[in-house]
């Protein structure tokens, strides 16, 4: 994946990031001199990683304040591989799947896996749709462009052969038009809960589609990015426990960000759990057991060297 002919502020960024690689070797490990910026991608309106990756940026802005630390809202995961990738970000949120896919993760580090994103298959009460072959002909949308709700729906019709018209709407507006009737269905990948769903469900009442059938076809094509899972029966309301598939999101980097500031990122995030999950339940899934895991993305050296040093006893 590569962003072609990056604007002015692109290459400065850029720039930017390259110095940060050995600008800031020897700093205090509480803080880092000579960062200036710190842009971190997050997500569109009503998603998880919109919420949670405002949240971490707003805790680092507290923890580093001689840098300009700033959250920008994207498409989501492909969005945010492709602003790290031209270097107009420096911390990204992204899904495992996405990464894989991506072709540049040789380019990019891992700060911690986060939690787990599930696969949502949103519809009315009173909709014919009672599994995931019912979508044929049917308004369903796919998630905003770029995002990884996009690219995850497409490896499910490749490995399932659904056939449906696909519309591009975050989801904010995935959740507005279903419940205006604009749309049939919406998918969302996404962590627990999400706001725009949760919203959705106070005000109308909603279903869930098991895809148990379609988990187990991506586990099998793509063992190293799919799990089958169970969405909770206490993330929605009035909504039963619903059989799906749940992806890894990791919390990303560019290689050329420098030791101390890996480093300083990392113990922030993993310190800060507990206020995280505040703000976004899902943060309660941040753990440094867990944060390791980070599959074939290799850990930043000042990553790793704060889980060696964090390791539970």
């Amino acid at each position: 994946m590569r962003v072609s002919g990056p604007g002015r502020r692109a290459v400065l960024l850029g720039a930017t990031a390259v110095a940060l690689g050995g600008s800031v070797a020897g700093c205090g490990r509480g803080g880092v001199r000579g960062l200036p910026e710190l842009v971190v991608a997050t997500g569109p309106p009503g998603a998880v990683y919109r919420q949670i990756g405002g949240e971490i940026a707003a805790i680092l802005d507290e923890r580093l304040p001689d840098t300009d630390v700033r959250a920008v809202q994207t498409g989501a995961s492909h969005a945010n591989l492709a602003l790290l990738a031209s270097g107009e970000a420096h911390l990204g949120l992204a899904a495992l799947d996405s990464i894989l896919d991506s072709g540049d993760g040789g380019a990019l580090m891992a700060i911690g896996r986060l939690y787990d994103a599930f696969v949502h298959l949103v519809v009315l009460v009173g909709s014919p749709v009672w599994r995931a072959s019912d979508l044929e002909g049917l308004r369903v949308s796919v998630g905003a462009t770029d995002s990884g709700t996009e690219f995850t729906v497409a490896q499910i019709v490749a490995e399932t052969g659904l056939d449906f018209e696909a519309v591009r709407l975050n989801q904010s507006e995935s959740a507005a038009a279903l419940a205006d009737g604009e749309i049939d269905a919406m998918f969302s990948l996404t962590g627990l809960p999400t706001p725009a769903i949760a919203d959705l469900a106070e005000e109308r009442a909603v279903r869930l589609i098991d895809l148990s059938d379609t988990a187990d076809a991506l586990a099998d094509a793509h063992p190293d990015s799919y799990l089958p899972a169970n969405l909770p029966a206490t993330t929605y309301e009035d909504v039963p426990s619903t059989p799906t598939a749940a992806i890894p999101n990791l919390l990303l980097c560019r290689e050329d960000l420098s030791y101390d500031a890996a480093y300083t990122v990392t113990d922030t995030v993993f310190t800060s759990a507990a206020r995280l999950a505040d703000g976004s339940p899902v943060a309660a899934q941040i753990n440094v057991r867990t944060g390791i895991s980070t599959g074939v993305v290799p850990l930043h050296p000042g990553a790793a060297d704060w889980y060696r040093e964090n390791k539970p006893t």
